[in-house]
């Protein structure tokens, strides 16, 4: 019965993040990605951040070039190491995650308010606070 349960719920899951993204998203995945990660981690270098989005140094550095570009990332020298540099957002890519969560937000309100009854509004309620433990469970082991 577990399995049933882990398979239901990793398969409506993702169709949530993907709804949720497909309806709200103001950033493209692969823009909004880095841009949490920085925002969470703080200032990274290109191969640390590529290391945190499993891809390649190469790919990041594009990525980190195209963010920079749009002003939503810039480069300052890595106080360690005077040869590298650390890839830290700007005000600019503050604003535009947090436009990007608030459509998010807003959308995902909208829903919960116009197709949940108040009994089902009530039982999601709980539904974060059993994902967070499901989430500290696994670091724990």
């Amino acid at each position: 019965m577990t399995d049933d349960i882990a398979e239901q719920l990793r398969l409506a899951v993702g169709r949530f993040v993907r709804t949720t993204r497909a309806q709200a998203d103001t950033l493209p995945p692969a823009r909004a990605e880095p841009l949490g990660v920085l925002h969470r981690d703080g200032p990274l270098t290109i191969a640390a951040l590529a290391a945190r989005r499993g891809v390649k140094h190469q790919s990041m550095s594009r990525t980190v070039g195209d963010l920079e570009a749009l002003g939503l990332v810039r480069r300052e020298p890595d106080p360690g190491d005077g040869r590298a540099y650390l890839i830290t957002l700007t005000a600019a890519g503050v604003a535009a995650l947090d436009a990007d969560r608030r459509a998010r937000r807003e959308w995902l309100a909208h829903a919960i308010a116009t197709r949940l009854s108040p009994a089902e509004r009530e039982l999601l309620n709980a539904v974060p606070a059993l994902l967070d433990r499901l989430s500290a469970a696994e670091k724990a082991e």
